[in-house]
């Protein structure tokens, strides 16, 4: 027969639970405040330290070249970095004042806007003749064909003014981000400790190869994704401001755009190539094709290298990581998703070896 428990038993118990009850709830609201105070500076904070992780190995390698002068060397880094922001930016100012000033003197002298098609448009597969119609009436008149598609121009111009301050925004924090970076750099040694204590702590003896792993995923996205995107943008928009395109700096960056999401740079390529053979003569046409060929083939070369190289998982998982993060949470995503797929992937494996985690 079982022993009944005494009412001061029950009762201890009772003040026992209430008392952890109401620990637990403190530790939980302090923890929502802290993160209703710092959730304005998350994402600023989190770009600075995956940007400070990716280019930690250069880093490293300009700070024994310095002398060991970890400071001098990450001010270096830092500034090198801005200018490769900075670059694109000043590009595509340029190419939104070649713009506005097409449009003003356009205005004044009384020309046309829209330049009149080529015969050749009416060949284009499936949309020829209608495309070839309604750029002959913009051409002729593009204050009527403006009322005609009031609506359909309205939200395309909605749609790109606020891609164009969501742009200017994401310029300005991550300029921040990389600011911040440097700072990172200064105290990455002191970071990393406090970093592989904590995942320790969480996860035991798995925890520091986690840390590490996590590490090399950051960098190969970072290599792999935004640096190969970077690259084929770069070389494009190189090539369209050479070759004298209209707007080159808004191709380029269209093209970053497309490349990051994994459709490529492609379509624009082949946007500027038939503006190219339909306006500029045929010597420079064809030798900004040949400048494009070898950039649209690289990502196939350097993707599968840059993003597996000494990866902890398959490439695959890291791609789908990378890319279903992007259309989860933005750019940012291309990172949290390849991390967290990559902590997955590893947390199944022991799972399925039965180690405890």
């Amino acid at each position: 027969m079982e022993q009944l428990k005494s009412p001061s038993g029950d009762k201890s118990y009772v003040n026992k639970s209430l008392e952890v009850t109401i620990k637990v709830g403190l530790v939980l609201g302090l923890i929502v405040w802290c993160f209703m105070i710092l959730k304005h500076f998350l994402m600023i904070t989190l770009w600075g330290v995956i940007i400070a992780i990716a280019i930690y190995p250069m880093f490293i390698w300009l700070k024994i070249r310095l002398g060991n002068r970890g400071k001098l060397a990450a001010v270096l880094v830092t500034c090198c970095l801005l200018a490769l922001i900075l670059l694109p930016v000043i590009l595509l100012g340029g190419s939104l004042g070649d713009a506005v000033r097409f449009v003003k003197d356009s205005v004044t002298s009384g020309t046309s806007l829209v330049p009149p098609p080529s015969e050749s448009v009416k060949d284009w597969p499936v949309i020829g003749s209608t495309a070839y119609d309604i750029w002959l009436d913009a051409s002729g008149n593009l204050t009527e064909v403006a009322k005609e598609y009031q609506s359909q121009l309205m939200t395309a111009l909605t749609w790109s003014l606020s891609m164009l301050s969501n742009a200017g925004l994401g310029v300005l924090m991550f300029f921040v981000s990389v600011i911040l970076s440097g700072f990172f750099l200064v105290f990455a040694d002191t970071g990393a400790v406090s970093v592989r204590k904590i995942a320790v702590r969480l996860m035991g003896d798995h925890g520091i190869e986690t840390v590490a792993n996590a590490e090399i995923t950051i960098r190969n996205v970072a290599r792999g994704i935004l640096g190969v995107a970077f690259i084929q943008a770069f070389l494009a928009g190189l090539g369209f401001l050479v070759a004298g395109i209209p707007g080159a700096g808004l191709w380029a960056l269209f093209g970053f755009v497309l490349a990051i999401v994994q459709i490529g740079v492609g379509p624009v390529v082949i946007a500027v190539l038939i503006y190219a053979f339909l306006k500029l003569s045929t010597l420079t046409a064809i030798l900004l094709t040949v400048w494009c060929i070898p950039l649209l083939l690289i990502d196939n070369v350097l993707k599968p290298l840059l993003l597996g190289r000494g990866a902890p998982v398959p490439m695959l998982i890291i791609f789908l990581g990378a890319i279903g993060g992007f259309i989860s949470f933005g750019t940012i995503g291309l990172f949290v998703g390849a991390v967290v797929l990559s902590l997955g992937y590893n947390l199944f494996l022991l799972w399925l070896k039965g180690d405890h985690v």
